[in-house]
């Protein structure tokens, strides 16, 4: 017998077992995006037959050698009566009670991963979430780098009990759509707290990218050095240590120190480069969405000049690997936090700060929810997460749903001197610029030729304008809100605080970081 006819006769029984499959996250109680073509695959066994039927629609393929299958739905209308999508092949899968809606990718860092029992008004938020046509799933926390295929996940329904552990910000933000369009909507969370901007991109990309390149040698050399058992022994011997201290402390009638934490793997976790594009990102890639919010930032903060070209490099990597054209990518600006600084000073969050902004210019179908307003100075996690969701909800109803709507903040224009004031102009002011709380804005800082900045007064002047000025001062430059905790008032009468900005190019904290 040949060796040819050998190893078809093994194959046999390997094309025989196979079944046809599919990836977590399509399943029952899925929502499929309205209005445009969405992609359906799986695998079987390797040059098997797949049909898949949908409201109507009949669609085949053949598996590949790899046993990889795909066809594409033509575009569907919104329909909140659940439908049964079938897929057969050598075995038959049913997936029951499937809407057509609207789809968004919820993802970031520990802000969009905030859950709803966690946010503001918790019981509250939960009693009421009893929206059977808001539909979510989240991807578990797996970073690595190989690129991964599926993952253990479900869709479930909003309810009382299934929203309390999503993310906060994910269904706020979905619920105000659900409730504004009268239409289903699915929200996939996959975000990560912690995580860096670079795990999020695919590695060969970020390779490339030259600001990148301190974060990716510092990232070799972990990997070279790193020993995970010689960390674990570590973590027992200063485990045994503290047992014997901590009984001695306990008889002692004496505080009982710290337990040591047990060592995290850096090689597995969420700042590695390249280890959520592949863990978390890469098994939902293709899904028809119509777009994605995101709030991250913070890990990056001490990088900050170097997320001008991460942060639009990661939604463009993004963007291209999905094949759907630059969809809608709306993230949240950092809030305020810690102490109030008595002086003005640079500070790596103001930097990150405008870092985020500067990526609208750069790449369309963007925008930013200013939250520079809801931010606790104590807790990196502000709870206010309903606040930050309707200011992403703005975006997409009125860029993507055609809502006439205010949905930016108000962002400086230009600068104009003034003698020894400097007269500002804003866009995006809607029914006119106000000052929250008290008469005259607060948050403005000015700088004479010495470049040493000091606080400034304030009027607004008119519908997009504020005048700015401090005593002794001939103005050259203007900061606002420039700091990681900022005493600032400055907003539209619609509610939406000014942007942070400065008008100078002076050396950053963060150069070269």
């Amino acid at each position: 017998m040949s060796k040819r006819l050998l190893f078809l006769l093994a194959l046999v029984p390997m094309m025989l077992s196979a079944e046809v499959k599919v990836p977590s996250i399509f399943g029952s109680r899925m929502v499929l995006q309205r209005e445009q073509a969405n992609p359906v695959w799986g695998w079987a066994a390797p040059g098997e037959k797949v049909t898949v039927t949908f409201a109507g629609q009949k669609h085949t393929a053949t598996a590949g050698k790899d046993g990889a299958w795909r066809v594409k739905l033509q575009p569907l209308k919104a329909n909140a009566k659940g439908q049964t999508l079938t897929i057969s092949g050598s075995n038959k899968l049913e997936l029951t009670d499937v809407l057509v809606g609207e789809v968004w990718v919820c993802s970031g860092q520990s802000n969009m991963a905030w859950s709803v029992d966690r946010a503001y008004d918790p019981d509250l938020e939960s009693l009421t979430a009893k929206f059977p046509n808001i539909r979510l799933i989240s991807v578990p926390q797996v970073g690595t780098q190989e690129p991964q295929k599926d993952f253990k996940g479900e869709w479930v329904a909003a309810t009382p009990e299934t929203v309390k552990q999503f993310s906060a910000v994910g269904y706020f933000f979905g619920r105000t759509l659900h409730q504004a369009l009268d239409v289903p909507v699915g929200l996939i969370d996959n975000a990560w707290g912690g995580s860096a901007a670079e795990a999020w991109i695919r590695r060969d990309l970020l390779a490339k990218l030259p600001a990148a390149a301190p974060y990716m040698a510092q990232w070799k050399q972990t990997e070279a050095t790193y020993d995970s058992a010689k960390a674990a022994a570590t973590y027992e011997s200063r485990l045994k240590k503290w047992q014997t201290a901590a009984t001695a402390a306990r008889k002692a009638g004496k505080p009982v120190p710290r337990r040591p934490r047990a060592p995290r793997n850096p090689l597995t976790g969420q700042h590695r480069p390249g280890n959520l594009y592949n863990g978390v990102l890469k098994p939902i890639i293709g899904y028809g969405i119509r777009g994605a919010i995101w709030y991250q930032g913070e890990s990056n903060s001490g990088r900050a000049k170097a997320y001008r070209d991460v942060f639009p490099l990661m939604i463009q990597n993004w963007r291209e690997e999905w094949g759907q054209g630059d969809f809608p990518f709306y993230w949240v600006q950092l809030a305020d936090f810690r102490d109030e600084q008595p002086e003005p000073m640079d500070d790596n969050w103001a930097e990150l700060r405008e870092a985020q902004t500067m990526t609208m210019d750069r790449l369309k179908n963007t925008g930013e929810a200013v939250i520079i307003d809801v931010g606790e100075g104590r807790d990196i996690h502000p709870r206010d997460k309903q606040t930050v969701a309707k200011r992403l909800a703005r975006w997409a109803l009125a860029k993507n749903y055609g809502v006439e709507i205010v949905h930016q903040s108000p962002r400086f224009k230009s600068m104009e001197i003034k003698g020894d004031k400097a007269v500002l102009t804003f866009d995006h002011v809607g029914a006119g610029l106000y000052s929250f709380d008290v008469r005259d804005p607060k948050g403005f800082a000015v700088c004479g030729e010495d470049k040493k900045f000091v606080w400034a007064k304030a009027r607004i002047v008119g519908k997009d304008k504020v005048e700015v000025w401090a005593e002794g001062v001939t103005p050259t430059q203007v900061r606002y809100a420039w700091a990681v905790n900022p005493v600032c008032t400055l907003m539209s009468r619609e509610g939406l605080p000014a942007t942070p900005f400065r008008t100078d190019d002076f050396p950053m904290a963060t150069e070269g970081k």
